[in-house]
């Protein structure tokens, strides 16, 4: 049952992803881009170093990301006080219009996923897949992982 389960959960994650990145190629974006500028909205002034950890990327990557964001008008860099090298990441007012229409595009995505699915059943599921996901977190369970 448990191979089940984690085969449900993975397809699952993985058509949200697509229909996703369906739904914001329509906007000229990708979920990589949002994925980025939610982050970024939620961490202002973050060093790119810390902003690809937060996104689980390589700092190449994020750092060709932040290039197209910045292109785009979306996303400025500025000098980190006190440290010529480092750079801080800020969303420029152009990325609000954009994170809205991203945010309707997951939040109707969420709905279509749902449907026939009552408040409820939603409840209990967000809150079964959060208890799986705090049983993986736990450092008992790393532990065991890391020794098994």
């Amino acid at each position: 049952m448990s191979d089940s389960i984690g085969f449900l959960i993975g397809d699952v994650s993985r058509l949200i992803r697509k229909r996703f990145d369906e739904r914001a190629r329509t906007l000229g974006s990708t979920r990589a881009q949002w994925k980025t500028l939610l982050i970024l909205s939620r961490n202002e002034g973050i060093n790119q170093g810390a902003l690809a950890d937060l996104l689980e990327v390589e700092p190449i990557t994020l750092s060709r990301m932040i290039d197209r964001l910045e292109e785009a008008g979306l996303v400025e860099r500025r000098r980190a006080p006190g440290d010529r090298r480092a750079w801080q990441m800020f969303l420029t007012p152009a990325a609000d219009p954009v994170l809205r229409q991203l945010r309707a595009h997951a939040d109707a995505l969420t709905e279509a996923a749902f449907d026939g699915i009552d408040a409820g059943m939603r409840a209990q599921l967000t809150d079964a897949l959060a208890r799986i996901r705090d049983n993986l977190l736990h450092p008992d369970f790393a532990r065991e992982a890391a020794h098994g």
